[in-house]
């Protein structure tokens, strides 16, 4: 079984290209989320490759193969279904799950994670909207759009929080803004890089950055 160091490593890298959409991901990048300095990161993913799971080119970055791939998908089911487990049947608030699965992802048997499967009813998505890969590794994606992009006065449904930082998700369940929550983005500033919307009654304004974290469906 991998360690709980390489399922981090290969988690992370399959994030980062999934958020920015590009294969290779630069080494700065994935210092920078694991929270360590370049030269820590460049001698794990040597390692990575070494074992089959990453391909690494200096100057240019890290990227996963088939094998890496599968295992990134099956940590994140792990940890997405230890998510939802720990809001629906043990009280959690949404907000605060992260990083308890964090720890509980690289200890749960799988016997134990069917189980849990099972008991949620096969649940698609977790508690901030992200998708669960399925047992066979297939990951089913909605058409998203985030505050930035979405219709103008339309009353729209928040689907998902593309952001686990618990400040950050925080700041999100006590702006009412939760998954599966009704807003309607009334303005759109780019001068100011604020976006002004209408949730539960309240007018809100929220930054550039924040309001891409933010995806609704219509």
């Amino acid at each position: 079984m991998p360690s709980a160091t390489v399922e981090d490593y290969i988690k992370q890298i399959y994030l980062i290209s999934d958020q920015i959409g590009i294969k290779e991901v630069a080494m700065g990048r994935v210092a920078d989320a694991l929270g360590v300095v370049p030269g820590t990161a460049t001698t794990m993913v040597k390692a990575l490759a070494a074992a089959g799971l990453a391909n690494y080119a200096p100057r240019v970055g890290v990227s996963l193969t088939g094998q890496g791939h599968v295992l990134a998908l099956h940590v994140l089911r792990r940890h997405r279904l230890i998510e939802q487990f720990l809001v629906e049947q043990l009280g959690y608030d949404w907000s605060e799950v992260h990083e308890e699965a964090e720890q509980l992802e690289h200890v749960i048997s799988e016997r134990l994670l069917e189980r849990i499967d099972k008991i949620l009813g096969h649940p698609t998505v977790d508690p901030h909207g992200d998708p669960i890969p399925s047992a066979s590794g297939e990951m089913s994606e909605s058409q998203l759009e985030s505050f930035l992009q979405c219709p103008l006065n339309k009353t729209l449904r928040i689907a998902r929080i593309a952001d686990q930082n618990p400040d950050f998700l925080s700041y999100i369940a006590r702006s009412g803004l939760n998954p599966g929550a009704s807003v309607t983005i009334t303005l759109r500033d780019s001068r100011a890089e604020s976006v002004q919307l209408l949730a539960r009654g309240q007018q809100l304004s929220m930054g550039w950055g924040a309001a891409a974290k933010v995806l609704v469906e219509r």
